[in-house]
Formats: structure tokens, sequence, C-alpha cells
């Protein structure tokens, strides 16, 4: 069977789709291009209207280039709107969300496909392990929570995606015991709402509980944790992570808004006040981290008075980049019941505005780090690499891919491979790695 994965949205989806990849290689499945496959599989996102536009655009695409192979969509469009997403051309199946762990071990059997571990070695094709290069991507992407019973009130999420579920933490460790086996050095840990981890397992698991499991690890890896809600990021947490070399000093704290009063009408259960104090702690605990956030403009009744709130706010925070999303109306939130939605111009307008500050923000950030040695993985043909406080850097030669290296900053957007000494962050890793070893 040659199958091929096509994946919107988020890191929660990406995580997805590499363990459907890792049960089909398991099984002796092959992965290739979309026009060569026998089977596509379509993971879809329905966090706006853009993102329902680009799934049904991407499954016309296969259906054209490839009109021979089935085509199997998932994710959240297919969970939220299953009946459109039938109709499309050379659809042959639909799987909601609540069906995704199952869907590769049911095409392998459809397909007549034998049963192997993950990760797990093996000769000839079955058993073939997941490893840094499949899909392209040196890193690998776990999900250890789906579900989200947080209710703001413009997302659709919770109802696609179902209650809060995590997965035990011995579970958890045993994954990521395999991946480092398999040659993974950077790991990223994902889910819809992460910071709710454990909640639901009743065995006091929590999410300090797992990040504690990780700055603990022997083997020389970095972890990396994907969005945090703020209220999530307790000061027990920064502390975890700026006290370990196993953890990336790398934070993504959605604010949303910084006008209250849009917070509130957002459902976000935290203020302005609340979050300036835990961005400025991260700061003050790692002035090297990068801290990247999210913001919607024109949500429904969003004034002139509140997106400037937002714009006095942004420049003098400590945000490294910000993520700009136009609010989107998702029919059965709360907010699609709203009125006071800005014009659409005016939105464009505000969009525009916060995307000039973000890229003053990150512009600050590079400039800030540009002089400094920083410990990173190189990734894609060898010649880019990604520093632990998640700089993309074009180094001054080609280096051997998902190896880490010492590279200087020259500038913020490319690096000097170190040839003598070593970056703190690589000194705290081998000095951590030898009283393991002892």
């Amino acid at each position: 069977m040659k199958y091929a994965v096509v994946t919107f949205g988020c890191r929660v989806n990406q995580a997805d789709s590499l363990e459907i990849e890792g049960e089909l290689r398991a099984r002796g499945a092959v992965g290739v291009a979309p026009g060569d496959a026998d089977v596509v599989i379509v993971n879809t996102c329905s966090v706006t209207a853009a993102a329902d536009q680009g799934a049904r655009q991407a499954i016309r695409r296969v259906g054209r280039v490839n009109p021979s192979a089935q085509i199997v969509v998932t994710g959240c469009y297919a969970t939220r709107q299953p009946g459109d997403v039938a109709s499309l051309p050379n659809v042959a199946r639909v799987v909601p969300n609540r069906d995704k762990e199952r869907l590769a071990t049911e095409l392998a059997d459809a397909f007549g496909l034998t049963t192997a571990a993950r990760f797990a070695g093996g000769d000839g094709p079955c058993g073939a392990p997941l490893e840094p290069g499949v899909a392209g991507r040196t890193a690998l992407t776990v999900r250890v929570q789906t579900g989200c019973d947080q209710r703001c009130s413009y997302c659709i999420i919770p109802s696609t995606r179902g209650a809060g579920r995590s997965k035990p933490l011995a579970a958890i460790r045993t994954t990521l015991e395999r991946a480092v086996d398999a040659g993974y050095r950077e790991i990223a840990l994902t889910g819809v709402h992460l910071g709710s981890y454990g909640r639901d397992l009743g065995d006091g698991a929590s999410l300090v509980s797992l990040v504690r499991m990780l700055a603990g690890w022997r083997a020389d890896v970095l972890f990396r944790l994907s969005s945090l809600e703020p209220m999530d990021c307790s000061p027990e947490l920064v502390e975890l992570v700026a006290a370990s070399p196993r953890l990336a000093p790398h934070f993504h704290l959605p604010l949303q808004h910084a006008a209250d009063e849009m917070l509130a009408a957002m459902r976000r259960p935290y203020s302005l006040a609340y979050y300036r104090g835990l961005v400025d702690l991260i700061r003050a605990r790692m002035p090297h981290a990068s801290i990247g956030s999210d913001v919607i403009v024109g949500f429904p009744g969003e004034t002139d008075a509140h997106a400037s709130a937002l714009l006095a706010y942004l420049p003098r925070s400590p945000l490294t980049h910000v993520h700009v999303f136009p609010y989107s109306h998702r029919p059965g939130t709360e907010a699609s019941a709203l009125d006071g939605v800005p014009a659409p111009p005016v939105v464009q307008q505000r969009a525009a505005a916060v995307r000039g500050a973000s890229e003053q923000l990150s512009r600050g950030f590079r400039a800030a780090q540009a002089g400094t040695v920083r410990r990173a993985l190189v990734v894609d043909d060898g010649a880019s690499a990604v520093t632990d406080n998640y700089l993309r850097l074009r180094l001054d030669r080609v280096c051997v891919r998902n190896e880490w290296i010492d590279v200087e900053i020259v500038d913020g957007k490319t690096g000097r491979v170190v040839t003598h000494g070593v970056s703190p962050a690589a000194e705290a890793v081998r000095k951590l790695s030898s009283a393991s070893a002892r």
C-alpha cells in the first residue's frame, strides 16, 4: 500500500498525522507523494472558515492529480461537516475525530498489511520505524492530550474534539523512549488543551508532573512545549523550564486580546494584568527565551479603543512573535450570536497594524540574540538549524542533519557554526548527561 498524508492546522493535527504515518509504516506501507498514492489521508482543521476552504481545495486538487486514489478525510472539518466533505470528488470515507486513532489500523487491515510495533525495528518493510526525516520533519511532535473543556466563546474545537482526555504518564514515557531510540533529538509535546493534562486521569498526574519527568530525562534530547493557555502556565512550570537544559526556553501563550472587556467576551479566564505578570516573569527568568502569542482582531464588539489597547501593549511586551487571526464566524459558538462585528475593511486594517507590531517584536528579539551562542539542531538539507530558543538560522556551512551544534547568531537569521567553545545550554546538557551516567 502506498499512502500520502496531507495535514492542515496546528501541532495537534501534525502529531495525529505522524501517529497515523507511524502505524502505517510499521505495518509495511510506503509513504509517497499524493499523486502516486493508493490512499491519500487529508487531516483537516476547522478553526476558521479559511481552514475549511483550504481543506476543500486540497481534496479537489488530490482528486484531479490522482483520480484513482481513495481519499480519506479526517480531522475537525470532517467531524463538523461530514456531509459537505463526503460530497467532494473522490472522497471514499469520512472519519470523525473520535475514530481517528483507529484509522491507520483499519486502513492497514483493509490492504492486508501485517501488524508490527510502532518505532520497532524489523526485517523488510514490515516494522519500518518512524524516524527523523519522515514527512520532511527532523523533530517529532507527540500528542499527550486531546479534547478541551475550556469553552472560549469563539472556538468550535470543543465540539469537534470532545472533552479533555490525557494519555497516562507511563504510556507517554514509553512513546518518548521509543522515539529517542529511533534517533529523535528534539520532541515537541502538544495537546488541544495541553495545560489540562492529567486532570481527567484521577491519579494525580498533571502538566507539572509531566514536565518534571522531561526535565530529568537522561538521554541527550530537547523537549519543547507547544501552546499553553496562560492560566495553566504556573510559576512552578516556568521554574522547571528555566532550570533544565532538557526543556527548550520557548513558550507559546495565546493572549487573544489586551482589552479586559474583550477577554471577558471571549470567555478567557484571565486579565491583561495577569498575562503581563506571567510573560514578564518568563523574561526575567530567561532573558533569551522565545515567547510567542496569538491574538484575535475584529471580535464582535471590538471598538477602536479596544484595538488601540492591543496596539499599545504589544510593542512594550516581552513577546517575540504574534500570530494574528481575524475573527472567524463559527456557527454553534456563543460568539456567533453576538452583534457588533467590525466591518471587513476595519478588521483588515487592524490585522495589518498588529502584524506590523509583531514584525517589530520579531526584529527586536533577533537583534538582541545577535552575538550569542546557542545550541541548535540541524534540519532540512543540513544548511539550516533551529536554536533551542526557536530561531531558524541559515548556517555558514552545511552540517549533518539531526545533529546538535553550537552556533553563533550573526544577525538573527544567519548563524556561524562554532568550532571551539560551547554554549551555556550545551555545557548544561553535558553536565546533566555526565551526572546521569554516574
